[in-house]
């Protein structure tokens, strides 16, 4: 009962040291916002890929992870998942740091805000899952949410819904190829990572290189990328297993209120009152959304779902 509760609480460290790691993820992108975000991107793929390596190296992993590998391999349905997953997860990682280089921050933030609705949708429109009252409402919420900014600013906000839909079509590749997160990592990086050496190598044979000619400082930076990519997906990793997926939920909006206190104190992006009542849509869905499967919120369903839940019943 001790070592269960002692895990349970390395869970939720863990956790929470993922959320907080990817919420202030902005400022050390910030730090190469000199640099263009496909160059960031490439080397943020190939130094990932070399860390985990060392990571499967020194945890004694490396031959569990190429027996993984191979069975893959032998799975089409599994690769064919692994591959999207990889295209996507670089498209969602070049965004995200394109958008914090170019002061869109708080745009961002947003993205992960209404990931966790697009998430649901995804789940209905293509596992055929069902959505329960407070879930559509919730969903209803974060769509007048957007609605009402893309209407305010004359624009849609493209980049925080790009954001959310990749990231939430990559966390459904993950659920289908259903490969551990250490190998998935590392095979997503991996099969990218000859695109990203072929775009490293001919910007060197050009001189245009920023991790040969602009110093120290950006070459460790460069090389941080892939250890700030993959550490706190190994703390996430650590602490979905230890904890509930419901205690997850409520901990995955850490990480963009970080991001939206950074972009309104630290770099000073806009925030008006149409961002505050559109993003009070999105927060008011979440909550109902979060706490919507409560026994408080169940005894709120119009008596009509009771009447039909007991007549199928």
């Amino acid at each position: 009962m001790e070592q269960q509760l002692k895990e349970h609480q390395l869970g939720i460290l863990f956790a929470i040291g993922a959320y907080v790691l990817w919420g202030i993820l902005p400022l050390y992108w910030k730090l190469l916002d000199a640099i263009p975000a496909h160059e960031v991107l490439a080397h943020r793929i190939v130094w990932c890929v070399v860390f985990m390596f060392i990571i499967l190296l020194v945890l004694g992993k490396f031959k569990s992870f190429i027996e993984e590998a191979r069975g893959i391999l032998t799975h089409p349905k599994q690769l064919i998942s692994i591959i999207l997953a990889s295209i996507i997860i670089s498209i969602n990682w070049y965004l995200f740091i394109w958008s914090v280089n170019n002061d869109r921050v708080i745009e961002v933030s947003l993205g992960y805000y209404i990931n966790p609705i697009v998430t649901v949708i995804l789940g209905v429109l293509v596992l055929k899952e069902k959505l329960s009252f407070w879930q559509m409402v919730a969903v209803v919420l974060a769509f007048v949410g957007v609605l009402h900014m893309t209407i305010q600013f004359g624009s849609i906000p493209w980049a925080a819904l790009t954001l959310a839909i990749s990231f939430a079509v990559y966390g459904l590749c993950k659920k289908i190829a259903n490969v551990g997160a250490m190998t998935g990592l590392t095979i997503e990086t991996l099969l990218i990572t000859p695109f990203a050496l072929i775009f490293l190598l001919s910007l060197s044979r050009t001189d245009a290189s920023s991790f040969t000619t602009d110093g120290l400082t950006v070459m460790f930076l460069l090389i941080g990328a892939g250890v700030a990519t993959a550490i706190p997906l190994l703390l996430f990793a650590g602490g979905a297993r230890r904890i509930s997926l419901s205690l997850i939920g409520f901990f995955q909006y850490i990480g963009p209120t970080i991001m939206l206190i950074i972009g309104i104190l630290l770099f000073n992006e806009p925030f008006t009152l149409a961002h505050l009542s559109s993003f009070l849509f999105i927060w008011t869905g979440l909550l109902i959304f979060s706490f919507g499967k409560t026994k408080l919120f169940i005894k709120l369903e119009p008596k009509f779902l009771h009447k039909k839940k007991s007549f199928q019943g």
